[in-house]
């Protein structure tokens, strides 16, 4: 299952995949990143070139999700071992 997992890895890196399946398993870790009080007020939607957007119920939660922003990315990058989201766009 090893070889496997590692082919499909290069096979994505090759054809310059992998940056994008990254930045969409970011969406997917979203709730258990940020917990269950913020993600049943926020909706992430899309991730492109670095930059993932999260709808969010109100404008409240904007502005707290703002001041928490590079914690947020921090443990999403954590969570997904590289640097790959850069900013989070809140609307």
């Amino acid at each position: 299952m090893e070889k496997l997992n590692q082919s499909i890895k290069t096979l994505l890196n090759n054809h310059g995949l992998e940056k994008g399946v990254q930045q969409n398993t970011a969406v997917v870790v979203w709730d258990t990143v940020v917990g269950e009080r913020v993600s049943q007020n926020t909706k992430p939607i899309s991730v492109e070139h670095g930059v993932i957007t999260v709808s969010v119920s109100n404008p409240t939660w904007r502005q707290e999700l703002l001041f928490k922003q590079q914690d947020i990315i921090k443990q999403l990058n954590n969570k997904l071992g590289k640097n790959t989201i850069k900013e989070i766009r809140f609307i």
